[in-house]
């Protein structure tokens, strides 16, 4: 049954933190559940078109900003083309680029900061929502592992931790401390539902983490706070990490009190699926209870995954209906 108007209009205040394809689908299934929406996206990226923007033009990766935009644009048709339009080989300097990139990066060349920019592009989109970097600082993601080593860019740490082959221990980022996006920890502040992920845990979802403020805020807030847990493990990433332990990084990286759930995936992967991630070293993720909830975090499974996508994901709807039906269940509110 479709959303009614009142039902969107009086929606709670959600925020939404991560970044990557993660972020964008969940934004796709919640923009028509509530009319306050806020995504809150990474700018620690550092590879394909958007890392040759930020290298050639000095400002912070236009890609997971741009696909929270697309998720929750309301523009004409061939607008929607023109973002997700990519120029093909042979393009010269712009073989592999995104249009989206290009339409933002000349925003930001004529905005005076990054988030002006965004705002003007999402004026120009209709979005449904807020979509905000978390801070218009230029930050690079660093990466150290078990054994001791390092590595400094987003894009290197898959590759390095496989020749490694053992656990990232942390990340930070460098210069330590940037400033949060002062409209991030305000949004943060009058949330009534926060949600981190789904998305890459060391590289999508704790880069927010690490921003001045940001962490201190999600911690402090009274809304009810959600942590959807990936339905694989990430070859170069988090291979052979169940769920408390993505649950153990994120508080790791944080503090106390920074999710009160974590929601998981209880349908069954296809078994072509499966086996096409065993290939690389992925699988789904163990959800291991009685481990996250002596962290104080509560677990809750539903049927999340799609059933008609030909990667293991979240289907946005199924995902959208969860969290709102949890928000329902915990708020004890009478307005759906």
């Amino acid at each position: 049954m479709a959303q009614s108007n009142r039902t969107w209009e009086q929606g709670p205040k959600v925020v939404a933190i991560g970044g990557g394809t993660g972020l964008s689908t969940m934004l796709r299934g919640l923009k028509s559940r509530t009319k306050d929406l806020t995504a809150i996206v990474t700018v620690a990226d550092d590879g394909g078109g958007s890392g040759v923007l930020r290298q050639d033009l000095g400002m912070p990766p236009p890609g997971d900003i741009r696909h929270c935009m697309e998720a929750l644009a309301n523009a004409e048709p061939v607008m929607q083309q023109l973002l997700t339009y990519r120029f093909p080989a042979g393009s010269g300097n712009l073989t592999g680029q995104s249009f989206g990139n290009l339409i933002l990066a000349a925003l930001n060349g004529i905005s005076d900061s990054f988030d002006q920019a965004v705002a003007r592009m999402s004026e120009v989109l209709a979005i449904s929502g807020r979509v905000l970097p978390v801070t218009n600082a230029d930050v690079a993601l660093e990466a150290k592992f078990e054994n001791g080593t390092r590595v400094l860019g987003e894009s290197k740490i898959s590759d390095f931790k496989k020749a490694q082959d053992c656990r990232i221990e942390s990340v930070r980022l460098l210069p330590e401390h940037p400033q949060a996006l002062p409209e991030a920890i305000r949004a943060i502040g009058e949330a009534e539902l926060i949600l981190l992920g789904p998305g890459s845990l060391y590289t999508s979802v704790i880069p927010n983490l690490l921003v001045d403020g940001i962490s201190e805020a999600v911690c402090a807030s009274k809304a009810l706070k959600i942590y959807i847990c990936n339905i694989m493990t990430q070859d170069g990433e988090t291979e052979n990490m169940t769920a408390s332990d993505h649950v153990k990084a994120l508080l790791r990286h944080s503090g106390p009190g920074l999710v009160d759930i974590c929601l998981c995936n209880s349908a069954p992967v296809r078994p072509g699926l499966v086996e096409r991630y065993r290939e690389e070293d992925a699988a789904p993720i163990v959800v291991d209870r009685a481990e996250i909830e002596a962290l104080g975090v509560e677990v809750v499974t539903r049927p999340l995954a799609s059933e008609t996508l030909d990667y293991a994901r979240h289907s946005y709807t199924r995902l959208a209906n969860a969290v709102m039906e949890l928000y329902r269940e915990r708020a004890h509110t009478k307005i759906f």
